[in-house]
């Protein structure tokens, strides 16, 4: 029987003192911290008083998803190897879910497998990259195709990171709190629509986060490989998967939390036609989407390779698209399958509603 180590989240009132302790109950010989060119010049001079990471070796790759590659994982492993790296050795992944993702991968395979830390930097890696034992790199074409259940030794979440963030990759990482809302409980659904997103109050912010991580928690917890329950995790993620493949192939790339926003409005509406999810909520959601996240353009000529990416989805089986549609705020329905015709009146749909 396959087992997965559980992983400890720590939400940070004091990163250094959290990022200590956290170094000390992994016994390592050397330390390297995977960054990217971003958090290099942001986040990393935040650890610098940290007395054990003097002397660890820096790498640091290029930023945004174009990088989440094989070619950089196999620069990072080269690294790894050329500066002496053990399976005693100890990663630490400070960026985004692209650093973190790539990171735990190159981690999780050096050796067999080195420990590592997830300091994510921003909201999306927050509450859904770094969280839940997902690694993995884009390949040929598609979204993660390669990669491995392997959760870190630890997680540190710091809203303080935050502040570094454009509106742009705030509002990513809230797409993937808003599916977590939308899992979950009216109130917190209702919580995350009703959040001034113009006037951040970050206290507040950090509490949302919290609560998002711990629904993600124990979703994992109780299927740690993406047998069941996990695929909760995966609403907005069949269709939006498709949008990020098809924005890569046509030289627009988008950030992921606002392809999972694009996502759930297709989605949502596929589950008022399938399992009866309740027209007023289906409006409210599409309304906070449309107002922060605007609109993933496409024409009717372009159904047919977005439906060609959705049959690569890693969680369909034997030829069939699998979705996981709502019957209402927090009532999950795994395993569900859509027609063709059905999937091109989604489409119709979100192109209607979004003003494409």
């Amino acid at each position: 029987m396959l087992f997965m180590s559980k992983q400890k989240v720590i939400i940070c009132h004091y990163l250094n003192e959290n990022l200590h302790e956290a170094i000390q109950s992994c016994p390592h010989d050397k330390i390297f911290i995977l960054v990217d060119i971003h958090t290099h010049q942001l986040c990393l001079p935040l650890l610098s008083e940290i007395e054990e990471l003097k002397g660890s070796h820096i790498i640091t790759i290029g930023a945004e998803d174009i990088h989440k590659n094989l070619e950089t994982l196999a620069s990072v492993w080269k690294e790894l190897g050329d500066h002496g790296a053990t399976r005693h050795s100890l990663m630490i992944h400070l960026g985004g879910g692209m650093v973190t993702d790539l990171g735990g991968f190159a981690a999780s395979t050096f050796k067999r497998g080195i420990k590592y830390i997830n300091i994510p930097t921003t909201l999306l890696a927050m509450v859904d990259a770094s969280v839940g034992g997902k690694t993995g790199i884009n390949f040929n074409g598609l979204k993660n195709e390669i990669g491995v259940f392997s959760p870190a030794s630890h997680v540190l979440i710091d809203a303080n990171f935050l502040k570094t963030l454009d509106t742009a990759n705030l509002l990513s990482g809230y797409a993937e709190m808003l599916k977590h809302g939308i899992i979950s409980t009216t109130e917190h659904w209702a919580e995350l629509l009703n959040f001034d997103m113009n006037q951040i109050d970050y206290q507040t912010l950090q509490n949302l986060v919290a609560q998002s991580v711990q629904i993600k928690e124990n979703i994992v917890e109780q299927d740690p490989f993406e047998k069941g329950i996990r695929k909760a995790l995966n609403v907005g993620h069949t269709l939006g998967h498709a949008f990020e493949s098809l924005a890569l192939e046509t030289n627009r790339p988008v950030l992921h939390g606002y392809a999972v926003a694009w996502g759930i409005v297709g989605e949502l509406y596929l589950s008022y036609l399938k399992t009866g999810f309740p027209k007023d909520k289906l409006r409210q959601t599409i309304q906070f989407i449309k107002e922060h996240y605007g609109a993933f353009t496409f024409d009717c000529k372009q159904y047919d390779r977005l439906y060609e990416f959705m049959t690569h989805d890693k969680k369909n089986s034997a030829g069939i698209i699998n979705f996981t549609l709502m019957g209402e705020i927090g009532d999950i329905r795994i395993n569900q399958s859509a027609t063709k015709e059905e999937i091109f009146e989604m489409l119709d749909f979100y192109r209607e509603t979004m003003g494409c």
